[in-house]
C-alpha cells in the first residue's frame, strides 16, 4: 500500500476470528497495518489477549481492562489481578473501561466504581486509558475532570458522539479513536463534519473489529465482518472529510498512534 497504518482497536480474541484468525493477521499485514492493539474487556481477555500479542511482540500490543459491560463483575480481587495482568510488557494501556448508558448491561453505579479503579491503577502506573462511552459523555466528562492531572494519557475510542462531547474530551486534552462509523452513509454523518476538528496530534485510527465494517466499501464481505485489513478504508474517509490525502492521513495518526502507545519501532 505504501502507507503505514496502527489499528488501535481491534478485538482480535473475539469468537468471529476462530477459523482463521492467522489468515486475518496476514491480510492485515498485506494490507499496510504495521501494529494492533488488541482490546481486552474482560479479566478473562487480558490473559487471551496476552497469549496473542507474545507471538508477535513488535507488531501485536493489547490493553488490560474490565468494560463497562462487565463491571457488575467487579470486586475487590479484580483490581489486584488486573494490576498484575497490566505489568506485562505487551500492556501499553488500561481499559477499555468507561460508562455505557444505552444498553446498560451492568448497574450504572457500578458502571461508576469499575471506571474510577481503573483510571486509580492508570495514575499508578502511569499507562494510559483506552476509554469507552456511550451515551454517557456528561457522566464521563465529570469523572475525567477529576483525574485527567494524574492521568499520562487517554483515548476516547470508537467515538460517534456529538460536537459538544468532542469538544469536552478536546478540551481535556485527550485523543479521539475514529472507525467505520465514520463510513456509514445513515448514522455517520454528523461524524463526518466533526473530524476534521480534531487535532492531527489526537486523532487516531481503529477498526474496532469485527464489528463497523465500513460501509463505504465496494463490495462488501458477505459475512459483513469488519477486519483490519479493511482500516485503508476507514483512511481514505476520514481523509476525504479532512481535506487531506490518504498519505498525510495515515502519516500522522500513525506517529500520534506510535507515542501514545509508546509502540516498538517497526524498525
Amino acid at each position: 500500500m505504501g502507507r503505514e497504518l496502527i489499528d488501535i482497536g481491534v478485538n482480535l480474541t473475539d469468537a468471529a476470528f476462530d477459523r482463521d484468525r492467522d489468515a486475518v493477521l496476514e491480510r492485515a499485514w498485506a494490507a499496510g497495518i504495521s501494529h494492533m492493539v488488541l482490546t481486552a474487556t474482560s479479566l478473562e481477555g487480558c490473559q487471551a489477549v496476552q497469549e496473542l500479542c507474545a507471538a508477535d511482540p513488535l507488531r501485536l500490543s493489547c490493553t488490560a481492562g474490565i468494560h463497562p459491560h462487565e463491571a457488575r463483575h467487579w470486586s475487590n480481587a479484580s483490581s489486584n489481578e488486573l494490576r498484575s495482568f497490566a505489568k506485562h510488557s505487551t500492556v501499553r494501556a488500561i481499559g477499555e473501561c468507561g460508562l455505557d448508558f444505552n444498553r446498560d448491561f451492568s448497574p450504572r453505579p457500578q458502571q461508576v466504581h469499575c471506571l474510577e479503579e481503573q483510571l486509580a491503577l492508570a495514575a499508578e502506573t502511569g499507562l494510559p486509558v483506552f476509554l469507552h462511552e456511550r451515551d454517557a459523555s456528561e457522566r464521563m466528562l465529570e469523572i475525567l475532570r477529576e483525574y485527567r492531572d494524574h492521568l499520562s494519557r487517554a483515548v476516547v475510542h470508537c467515538f460517534t458522539g456529538e460536537r459538544q462531547a468532542l469538544y469536552g474530551y478536546l478540551d481535556l486534552d485527550l485523543h479521539i479513536g475514529i472507525t467505520g462509523w465514520v463510513c456509514d452513509e445513515r448514522r455517520g454523518t454528523v461524524l463526518q463534519t466533526l473530524v476534521r476538528d480534531i487535532p492531527g496530534s489526537r486523532l487516531m485510527l481503529e477498526t474496532d473489529a469485527p464489528w463497523l465494517l465500513p460501509r463505504s466499501m465496494t463490495p462488501r464481505p458477505r459475512n459483513r465482518r469488519n477486519e483490519p485489513a479493511f482500516l485503508p478504508e476507514v483512511a481514505r474517509m476520514v481523509a476525504s472529510c479532512r481535506g487531506e490525502t490518504v498519505e498525510q492521513l495515515a502519516a500522522t495518526s500513525t506517529a500520534t498512534a506510535r507515542n501514545f502507545f509508546d509502540l516498538p519501532s517497526t524498525s
